[in-house]
């Protein structure tokens, strides 16, 4: 059976969905299908239960989630939907020399999911833009790992 992947992009200047379409070009094939959605617009019922996400966003200002994230954002905080069906990753794209809010837009999503009974897989990947590495590398490189852990992991549930 098929891995079902759907990677949630926030971004401002596109870097994220840079990295979501390395990840959808890379992993996608026959045994795992990845479907890239931007959050614009979204709201909590964009979130299906017993499915799989991979929140890939960056931050924003002081340590938000972009623009095209809060709408979603802002619906779970509201509803409060019970997502303890729901497994996901998190790509959080910062800046290290915001050290106070360094990769808080997905750390605010993770929190968030984490609060509402959503299960992570693996560790959270935060990938700094002041490193000089590609962020489509290093997570890409990542995310190679957490698909073949989300597959281990689901297929034991």
């Amino acid at each position: 059976m098929a891995l079902e992947l759907n990677i949630l992009v926030g971004t401002m200047t596109n870097t994220a969905q840079l990295v979501a379409q390395e990840i959808e070009l890379t992993l996608g094939d026959d045994d795992t299908v990845v479907k890239v959605q931007y959050m614009d617009g979204l709201d909590a019922t964009a979130i299906k239960p017993g499915a799989l996400y991979l929140i890939c966003t960056s931050t924003y200002g002081q340590g938000d989630v972009p623009d095209n994230a809060k709408s979603l954002y802002d619906s779970l905080v509201a509803t409060r939907p019970d997502m303890s069906s729901v497994r996901y990753g998190v790509i959080a794209l910062g800046d290290r020399t915001y050290l106070q809010t360094f990769c808080f837009g997905g750390k605010k999503f993770d929190a968030l999911l984490s609060e509402l009974g959503a299960q992570r897989i693996g560790e959270v990947c935060l990938h700094d833009a002041s490193a000089g590495t590609l962020p489509e590398e290093v997570c890409l490189e990542w995310a190679q790992a957490w698909a073949e852990q989300a597959r281990t992991e689901l297929a034991a549930a």
